[in-house]
């Protein structure tokens, strides 16, 4: 690529535009399309796939998320001090690419053995093929972010203003659409099954087709190669600040105790150095990124909705009548919710705060946004609340519980440690901390001791003349990603085969249980044959998360109405809270990142100096990293035992420094870079007069510093030869 970045250059145009941000349209497209769609089942293919719990899952996600916004930085040094836009952006997206196709291989499960339940063996290929594929992308996406929209501005000329405004535009509007059709579609192909040897959810396709959008991302953009404007690198404003600053503080410290005399502001310190047109630049940047401090927590709050809030609605009911969501497609809501939104805060909110007289200033636009992401919370932490209402109360790890099954066709009279029972189907949970001995009519059957922290099923059967009683244990958790838990127990005198669906399942000798096989929302057919050919066809509707034990009873018989002897036992019951009731928070949350975000941004251009924008995005994506590094040591560090109680952790941290940020903003004062530029531009050459006269006189002083000592040494070596 010798010569790729050579002095901009007239594109050719179509009705005013350069062809050559088509390419880069098309590149955001696909490139956000496989950011997003990666993402969305990221926390699921944690928990699910690589077996990890919650708190886990959501540490490595956020620390992921944060990597993300650190890499930025990097690419803006090297895009700028060296390589130049095109070649980063090729180079870094090459990169994003590996690590994209990287997780997608890591993520097939028939390349390791299998246990019986199909989860991989070896899992630690996986998971070092997992975490190597996050640090490329992240690398990768980080690293091309900053300059990306650059390199489109890059294309146009100076008398083409309109034209580049419309193109960020539809920069922005490629952004969001990747985002919302990548949520919608990735989560429907990871819930495909897929697999040689053992069906499972399609994660390798759900990380596959975004590793394909980011291939063909880079073969558009380096299509467009030869019709680009390409500017070459002009040295890092960043690190040219980052040096004054430097300079500035080693200063200070050096003459802390001389009698230099004190200085208005601690940036003068850099005066013997740098221009005061570049310092007074550094203090309305050092201004700015002062507010910026508290910023993070909302950040925290707000990059949960892929993690916390993604495993909430794992735990709740998707159907919506005309369709099914999935938990991870619950963050389609965010996006859809932007492109509503924003223009109907830039044409009817904001025009009617400003008719009404309110002084609604960009930072108090910053501070309600705030507000309204910890009111987010407040409602994820009101349904979490409903939720944990609903699910049902599992053994402590000191505990046992068990249920009674009669199979018996009469009522038993049961004696459980002091628990009497009249048993005429089946009972509840009962709570036990201690072995009990089961007494049924003629006497004593056994001495229960239950595991502790387990779930038992005892079912009493007949044994000719003779009662005696079966155990089974049970699932001692909700069943995962909202699949439900089913079982059949065989009552009938003799072995039954029951294939669910087009799916083989098991044959169940008689007074036998089945393993559980996990069947998705929906309607279920179960085939139930003996060997002599008969068939039932049993049909039940199932929904989200429930556990069922099916009794084939000793009165069934094959036959038209054959489904009317199977006896249901409800374990756990399915998930009743609807995910519609996350549809407020998600409100709240997006409408506080549209106030918040978009305000901040706009504020932060405004009061940036002309060539110091970069420096201020910089620091504002490092915001987003630090916010996701908050959630990984709140998360860790807190350890509460109820979800809904961190839920209002958090929004009680992001009220505290919302207080914090808006007493800030109480004390900033609103400035015109420009104007002050103008002024030291102005002042610029009497300065630099000033600077090169006080050089000159320097010059002098070393120059007859050193003639009088030559002059000195000349003396000396004379005196010493005579």
């Amino acid at each position: 690529m010798a010569g790729i970045d050579e002095p901009k250059k007239r594109t050719a145009t179509v009705c005013g535009y350069p062809i050559s941000i088509f390419f880069i349209v098309v590149n955001e497209f696909c490139e956000r399309f496989s950011y997003y769609g990666m993402r969305a089942v990221l926390v699921l293919y944690f928990k699910y796939f690589l077996n990890w719990d919650d708190d886990f899952a959501t540490t490595i996600y956020h620390t992921f998320v944060a990597l993300c916004y650190l890499t930025p930085i990097l690419g803006a040094i090297i895009a700028d001090s060296w390589l130049g836009k095109f070649k980063t952006i090729v180079y870094l997206s090459i990169v994003y690419a590996v690590g994209q196709v990287i997780m997608a291989v890591g993520a097939i499960h028939d390349i390791t053995d299998l246990d019986k339940d199909g989860t991989p063996d070896n899992m630690t290929f996986h998971i070092a093929l997992s975490v190597l594929g996050l640090i490329l992308i992240a690398l990768g996406t980080g690293g091309i972010k900053p300059c990306v929209a650059a390199f489109g501005g890059d294309q146009f000329e100076d008398d083409q203003e309109k034209q580049r405004s419309t193109f960020f535009s539809i920069f922005y509007l490629s952004i969001n659409a990747g985002s919302l059709l990548s949520t919608v579609i990735t989560p429907i192909l990871r819930a495909q099954k897929c697999g040689i040897h053992t069906q499972q959810q399609c994660y390798p396709l759900a990380f596959g087709v975004p590793a394909a959008l980011m291939v063909v991302a880079l073969i558009v953009f380096i299509i467009g190669s030869g019709m680009y404007s390409k500017v070459p690198p002009a040295g890092n404003i960043l690190v040219k600040v980052c040096t004054c600053i430097s300079f500035a503080i080693k200063n200070r410290f050096r003459h802390r105790s001389s009698v230099y005399p004190k200085r208005e502001h601690w940036m003068d310190w850099a005066e013997e150095k740098y221009d005061k047109l570049l310092i007074a630049q550094v203090k309305m940047v050092l201004k700015v990124l002062f507010l910026y401090i508290p910023l993070p927590m909302f950040w925290a709050l707000f990059d949960q909705q892929g993690s916390r809030w993604t495993l909430q609605a794992t735990t709740m009911d998707g159907n919506f009548g005309l369709m099914v969501i999935q938990p991870d497609q619950m963050q389609t809501v965010n996006p859809i919710l932007i492109l509503v939104l924003v223009p109907i805060m830039d044409s009817v909110i904001y025009p009617l705060i400003s008719k009404c007289k309110l002084n609604f200033t960009p930072l108090k636009r910053m501070t309600v946004g705030m507000f309204l992401a910890a009111l987010a919370f407040v409602c994820a932490a009101l349904v979490q609340l409903q939720i944990d209402n609903t699910l049902p109360k599992f053994p402590s790890s000191t505990e046992g519980q068990v249920k009674f099954i009669n199979v018996v066709n009469r009522s038993l009279e049961v004696k459980a440690g002091s628990h009497d029972i009249k048993l005429d189907n089946f009972t509840d949970y009962m709570t036990f901390a201690q072995p009990f001995t089961l007494t049924v009519e003629s006497g004593p059957l056994d001495l229960i001791s239950l595991p502790d922290g387990t779930r038992s099923t005892i079912v009493i059967v007949e044994d000719g003349p003779q009662l005696r009683h079966l155990e089974f244990r049970d699932v001692n958790k909700k069943p995962e990603q909202g699949a439900n838990a089913i079982r059949f127990f065989n009552g009938f005198g003799s072995t039954v085969n029951i294939t669910v669906g087009d799916k083989g399942y098991v044959d169940i000798v008689s007074n036998n249980m089945s393993e559980y096989a996990n069947i998705p929302e929906g309607a279920a057919k179960f085939f139930i044959k003996d060997f002599a050919g008969n068939e039932c066809i049993f049909e039940r509707k199932l929904g989200f998360g429930s556990s069922l034990t099916l009794i084939i009873s000793a009165t069934f018989t094959f036959g038209e109405n054959c489904a009317r002897n199977i006896k249901e036992v409800e374990d756990i019951k399915p998930n009743s809270i609807h995910m519609a009731w996350q549809i407020p928070q998600y409100f709240l949350m997006t409408s506080g990142e549209v106030v918040f975000s978009v305000t901040g941004l706009e504020f932060s251009y405004s009061q940036a100096p002309s060539n110091m924008k970069s420096v201020l995005q910089a620091g504002w994506l490092l915001t987003v990293a630090v916010g996701n590094i908050i959630v990984l040591i709140v998360a860790e560090a807190a350890t509460l035992p109820d979800q809904w109680a961190e839920y209002i952790l958090f929004a009680s941290l992001l009220v505290l420094v919302c207080i914090i940020f808006a007493i800030m903003a109480m004390f900033y004062t609103y400035t015109d870079p420009a104007k002050v530029e103008a002024e030291f531009a102005f002042l610029e050459p009497e300065d630099k007069k000033k600077k090169k006269n006080l050089e000159m006189a320097k010059k002098d002083v070393v120059e007859n510093h050193y003639e009088n000592r030559r002059s000195s040494d000349s003396s000396s070596d004379g005196n010493c030869k005579f």
